[in-house]
């Protein structure tokens, strides 16, 4: 077997462990390991990753939900105009991107590279997150505060979180914990479990858009999500010794380092 096929899927394994580690993010790290180390094409590893990310929220959310730490209420109401805005972009906006978007000098933006940039910035965006790793709002620990519901924000922030995850293919959770903490006060424990739902639910709807679009090969899919899934149990297993609060930020540091590499790589 080639040499970067085995560090692909020591990289699928890999993803699996952070998010069990760590809670999210790994799923970030899925199409570049897709794009880079198995040559596959943006388009089709964003498809690919939808259904590696939402398997892979679908079995923590499963262990929150064990926990009593799911909001299903808040979790149904963000996920409604997220799972549509997802499915309509892998449906109808992603296939409608030109092959060919811009032509600046002898630089010629096509549709993958249009994506891989797009998705740089997001992981720009998702390690800046993670280094930071700061309590939204005062009380957000706070276990006992109240929930309550700013539905205009919230429909208009699960329609936005949609949209990019349609187009990149990763989970958003860096961006959805926040939304909820801040648009339906969840506490952060709660918030952190009930995005898990939220991932799963937009990610594996959105996929059903690129089956009807792209071909498939179901047998390296459900091999390379098999492998991140018991990453996932090693890394709960290993959590026990290793916080994963301790790792958010170094792995922030290797997201944001990633995202130069692609910037590069794309841009060179």
């Amino acid at each position: 077997m080639d040499i970067t096929l085995v560090f692909g899927y020591i990289g699928a394994l890999l993803i699996g462990v952070v998010l069990g580690l760590v809670g999210g993010g790994g799923s970030i790290l899925t199409v570049p390991v897709l794009v880079y180390l198995f040559g596959i094409a943006p388009v089709l590893a964003t498809a690919y990753s939808l259904f590696i990310v939402g398997l892979s929220a679908l079995f923590g959310a499963f262990q929150n939900m064990k926990k009593g730490l799911i909001d299903f209420k808040t979790a149904a109401i963000f996920s409604l105009p997220a799972f549509i805005a997802v499915y309509m972009t892998r449906k109808y906006l992603v296939p409608a991107i030109p092959d060919t978007i811009a032509e600046i000098g002898s630089f010629s933006l096509t549709k993958p590279i249009a994506i891989m940039l797009f998705f740089a910035l997001i992981m720009f965006a998702a390690a800046l997150a993670m280094i930071r790793d700061k309590c939204v709002g005062d009380d957000c620990h706070d276990e006992n505060r109240t929930v309550e519901y700013n539905y205009p924000l919230i429909l208009l922030e699960g329609s936005v979180v949609g949209v990019l995850t349609g187009i990149v293919g990763a989970g958003g959770g860096f961006l959805i914990i926040p939304a909820l903490v801040l648009l339906a006060k969840l506490p952060m424990k709660k918030a952190v479990a009930t995005s898990l739902l939220i991932i799963a639910i937009k990610s594996l709807i959105g996929f059903i858009g690129d089956v009807q679009n792209l071909e498939i090969d179901w047998t390296f899919l459900g091999f390379f999500t098999l492998l991140a899934v018991i990453g996932i149990f090693l890394g709960i297993f290993v959590n026990k010794w290793i916080p994963g609060e301790k790792l958010k930020k170094a792995f922030g540091w290797f997201v944001l380092i990633m995202a130069i590499y692609i910037l590069y790589k794309e841009l060179a």
